[in-house]
């Protein structure tokens, strides 16, 4: 995920709900409702699953840290003979970024063990007839794995005139000065609206920051064009996923862990997997999230009080 402007926690974590809450309307169904079962960290329900998907920011880490222990736990789930793999709205981050990232934070995880979004929105681009794509992204990161052609939007009004469709991968280098340019290029002239991250908000360091997916939805309200979602919760990601999962592995042996409701218990569930919900980081940090749950109808199979 993109770290774009922060808000503060708290509070305003429940007004991230809320706007989740608001688009419930796009976003997938889950499996009928059950209970959850709460348990300390992954390893106390290793014995239930093969497979763990993990999200990146909220279980792997707090912006640029490592949370605390989940090398080890990481580490340990695959001397047991599971298999671990990294399921990220991460966008906006080219491959070599990512796992350089994780290389950083002392994981080891092997090319194919990572599964990004902006690698399901890539390989949907197949899919759509060649043109000249406006991005929003971070013209830092570079062209790496970006469509020839691509144009970075900025600040210059012709070039949102001028591209054919839009990519939105993330919102690091985002504003509302931007927005409002995007926004008005798409009254002018409907196009495509390709989203890399589904995320409205993300935690990092100083509190949660503004995801790709919160100007998306707020594109598609104030101008009619539905966004196409690759990531969390939505099905490209996790079909892309299950190309990496080891053959035979059946749904129920398969758990995908992350902190936040809407995207990866709300996508997990909907791929037909098992869920469990990190509430000691990430989106909930050590809040009880029983009423979100209710409120959502998004119940987890597990609640883990850390990764």
């Amino acid at each position: 995920m993109s770290t774009g402007a922060a808000i503060l926690k708290g509070a305003d974590t429940a007004v991230a709900f809320g706007e989740y809450e608001s688009v419930r309307h796009r976003l997938p169904a889950p499996r009928p409702p059950s209970t959850s079962v709460r348990a300390e960290h992954l390893d106390a329900i290793a014995e239930h699953f093969d497979v763990f998907l993990l999200d990146a920011f909220g279980v792997l880490n707090i912006g640029e840290s490592a949370i605390p222990g989940v090398v080890d736990r990481v580490n340990g789930l695959r001397a047991r003979g599971k298999q671990v793999l990294v399921v990220t709205n991460a966008a906006g981050y080219p491959s070599s970024v990512l796992h350089e990232r994780y290389r950083r934070l002392g994981y080891s995880f092997a090319t194919p063990d990572v599964v990004s979004s902006r690698m399901a929105l890539l390989k949907g681009l197949k899919n759509h007839a060649n043109r000249k794509w406006g991005l929003v992204a971070a013209p830092k990161f570079g062209r790496e794995e970006l469509p020839e052609g691509a144009i970075f939007l900025e600040d210059d009004p012709a070039a949102y005139a001028e591209a054919e469709g839009f990519l939105m991968l993330g919102a690091s280098a985002w504003s509302e000065a931007r927005q409002a340019l995007l926004e008005q290029a798409l009254r002018d002239r409907p196009r495509e609206l390709l989203v890399g991250n589904p995320d409205l908000v993300a935690p990092v360091e100083s509190g949660l920051s503004r995801e790709p997916g919160h100007y998306a939805h707020r594109l598609a309200s104030a101008t009619g064009v539905e966004p196409v979602f690759y990531g969390k919760p939505f099905p490209a990601i996790f079909d892309l996923a299950r190309e990496r999962i080891r053959p035979g592995t059946p749904d129920d042996r398969v758990v995908m862990v992350g902190d936040t409701l809407h995207t990866d218990i709300l996508g997990g569930s909907a791929a037909g997997f098992r869920t469990a919900l990190i509430q000691g980081y990430g989106f909930f940090d050590g809040a009880d999230p029983d009423a979100s749950i209710a409120a959502s109808g998004i119940i987890p199979d597990f609640i883990l009080d850390r990764p």
